[in-house]
């Protein structure tokens, strides 16, 4: 792909004041104190805290595309609290803290970003929903008067609300983190993918780099590398974007702080109006491939799009006469427990971060920074949380999680139907939600 490919990847890219020409390569054998595999939120905020904190460190970054050309450059854009798992008050504090810290980095850099944090409003628009939202929130349930002040959606019966969210543009966000550890002297190679990752080696097609401590922040990727093709599943996440819309319409729709939303259904929805009044919506539903593969054909299904599209009208009416100018989708990485992790082993110099399930944007930054400190052997309290070296067993083997991934997305949406029909929360997701991480 050349520059003017990669700037067709998704809206985000298109308008992206970058030039997505690629940097050059690796040349050769280089020697380093940190490798990094991967260009994309994970790797660069490593390479941008360790930089801060020791600028004689020599840094050197490794991508198989162009920084950004992942799931960092291609989400809906919520830089939020969320955390794939629950583990506790610490691991929610810290994610809390990690959306401000993102905010705080791109004032003092001048990384314009479109931050803006409205919150992330969640809809319930079925009895069954709001029982399941009453039962797990209490008296944190706005009702549905409160709900329409921010979002007016059609048979909203109440919502939750949390203000540790802001929308933001994703792809401008890992291109200026790519510009400014670059600035600072972090040596970033595109179009350099790995072969392999080894103690105290990265093996590209044009060179090695050697360096004590490896750092893999590959996410979706990450089943391309030897002896990692069980480590996470690539899931593919889909998404459609409206031209800009009038004031009139929204006036109607609301979200006049750029809030997030989403409702309460199974099968994950997610949404944001951005700076130029557009509104991005996206969701689940592709499937899974065979053999965790990855592949551009995966990034566009049109099945999905509508579906995307039928929801959206769903939820709001008033789009129905919208023009959706832009399509797209990525994978994102799920680890069989569905637990987002951090970790270094000493022994052998290999780091990770990643697993996020689609909740990585502020996530990312939290492992950046614990990154740092492990390899600086700091000991924190970054360091101390829950996610710090833990390891999710691996995924079946194929057929196996074919089967059992596929299934398990046809039965969240069977959940969804099930609900609609009975009006109570449905069965099939309190069966499946061993399976799913729930």
């Amino acid at each position: 792909m050349d520059g003017s490919a990669y700037a067709r990847l998704s809206l985000w890219h298109e308008t992206t004041p970058t030039d997505w020409t690629p940097r050059p390569p690796l040349a050769g054998d280089v020697d380093a104190d940190v490798v990094v595999v991967g260009a994309g939120y994970t790797g660069l905020w490593t390479a941008y805290y360790l930089s801060r904190a020791d600028p004689g460190l020599r840094i050197v970054v490794v991508e198989a595309e162009v920084a950004g050309f992942g799931a960092s450059g291609r989400n809906g854009g919520w830089c939020s609290a969320l955390f794939p798992t629950s583990l506790g008050e610490a691991q929610d504090a810290a994610m809390r803290a990690s959306v401000d810290e993102v905010h705080r980095v791109t004032l003092t850099e001048g990384i314009d970003c479109d931050f803006a944090k409205g919150g992330t409003i969640v809809l319930a628009r079925s009895a069954a929903q709001l029982a399941r939202v009453r039962a797990e929130y209490g008296e944190g349930v706005l009702s549905r008067a409160e709900a329409a002040q921010r979002l007016r959606a059609t048979r909203t019966l109440g919502a939750t609300y949390t203000p540790d969210c802001a929308a933001i543009h994703p792809a401008r966000l890992v291109r200026g983190l790519a510009e400014v550890v670059t600035r600072s002297g972090v040596e970033l190679y595109e179009r350099t993918p790995a072969l392999s990752i080894t103690p105290g080696m990265v093996r590209t097609p044009r060179g090695s780099v050697r360096a004590p401590y490896v750092v893999r922040a590959t996410e979706g990727f990450t089943p391309r590398l030897p002896g990692l093709t069980r480590a996470v599943v690539p899931v593919y996440s889909l998404i459609i974007a409206s031209e800009p819309l009038p004031a009139a319409v929204w006036d109607e729709i609301g979200l006049a702080q750029r809030e997030t939303f989403s409702d309460h259904r199974h099968l994950v929805i997610y949404g944001q109006r951005t700076a130029d009044d557009r509104l991005v919506f996206g969701g689940r539903g592709a499937p899974y491939h065979l053999g965790s593969r990855v592949s551009h054909e995966f990034d566009r299904d049109p099945r999905v799009f509508a579906a995307l599209h039928a929801t959206l009208l769903d939820l709001f009416p008033v789009l129905r006469h919208t023009r959706f100018t832009h399509a797209w989708g990525g994978p994102l990485g799920i680890p069989r427990d569905w637990c987002a992790s951090v970790g270094l082993d000493r022994a052998t110099g290999l780091a990770w971060g990643g697993g996020y399930v689609g909740d990585g944007v502020s996530t990312a930054n939290l492992a950046g920074r614990t990154l740092c400190d492990l390899i600086l052997s700091r000991s924190t309290d970054l360091t101390a949380l829950p996610w710090v070296g833990h390891r999710s067993p691996r995924w079946e083997p194929e057929p196996l999680r074919w089967l059992g991934i596929n299934a398990g997305l046809r039965a969240m949406t069977l959940a969804d139907a099930e609900e609609a029909l009975t009006g109570r929360p449905s069965l099939v997701a309190r069966a499946m939600a061993p399976l799913l991480g729930s």
